[in-house]
């Protein structure tokens, strides 16, 4: 597959120039019918919604919420820009961008790939690296907050994802509120996951070692979600084929 030229500079400074890069990788994506483009899109619109907690003072700390966020999204851009560029990255990164570059995989895979690198992995790193060790305790607060801004959220994404694979508004219809729970409840898990890695992580004397162990057993996880058993692939393979749109309209409709 003919690899566009590589997007660069995409480090920020700030979390407006969090959603610039974000911004230019979307763009970027888009010129070139990148299915990256899809997880670019939800996180933008997920930092958009930070953003406006820390101007409404939603959070006990905003500049220390803000250095968190961009921390974090660092984590993720300076991943994106390395892989394009053919430097290493970690697995589940790897693996997240590999997997964009296959027409298979549904939308939702894609984000729960992108996902799985940037909570699981990501999140509890950048909020070890936020404050001192001594410090961690008085940002949970404020970490646990993040779940009310993506839990706001849910409701938005489904029916977006409902626009791209129309027979979700049938199942949405079907669960009532159960799917909004599971979806809100799963993110919760998710982030006291990462809440305890950010705490292990801190306490650890090799740090590159406690990347790099986390960094495999996502891998795993991250393989279980990419790949689909050949029973399992008839199911997959009618929802792949109802999705509407090409790859510049899906990232459009998440956008």
């Amino acid at each position: 597959m003919h690899q566009p030229i590589p997007l660069t500079n995409l480090h920020a400074n700030s979390i407006e120039g969090v959603i610039q890069s974000l911004d230019r990788l979307i763009e970027w994506s888009n010129a070139h019918s990148m299915r990256a483009g899809y997880f670019a899109a939800l996180y933008r619109k997920v930092t958009i919604n930070v953003k406006q907690g820390i101007a409404e003072g939603r959070f006990d700390n905003g500049a220390r919420m803000e250095r968190l966020d961009v921390i974090f999204a660092n984590r993720y851009l300076d991943a994106f820009e390395q892989y394009y560029a053919g430097q290493p990255v970690s697995n589940c990164w790897r693996l997240a961008f590999e997997m964009t570059e296959h027409w298979s995989p549904l939308v939702i895979q894609h984000l729960m790939l992108g996902m799985n690198a940037h909570i699981n992995l990501d999140l509890g790193i950048a909020a070890a690296q936020t404050v001192s060790m001594d410090e961690l305790p008085t940002l949970k607060p404020d970490f646990d907050r993040i779940n009310d801004v993506l839990s706001a959220l849910i409701d938005d994404v489904e029916k977006k994802l409902a626009e791209i694979w129309p027979a979700l508004n049938w199942i949405d219809a079907l669960a009532g509120r159960l799917d909004e729970k599971l979806a809100d409840g799963g993110m919760v898990f998710a982030r006291d996951k990462a809440w305890a890695f950010a705490l292990s992580y801190a306490a650890a004397t090799d740090k590159r070692s406690s990347i790099r162990c986390m960094d495999a057993r996502l891998y795993i996880l991250g393989q279980a979600l990419a790949h689909v058993s050949f029973l399992k692939w008839f199911i997959y393979l009618p929802i792949r084929l109802s999705e509407r749109g090409n790859v510049r309209k899906k990232i459009q409709i998440l956008a």
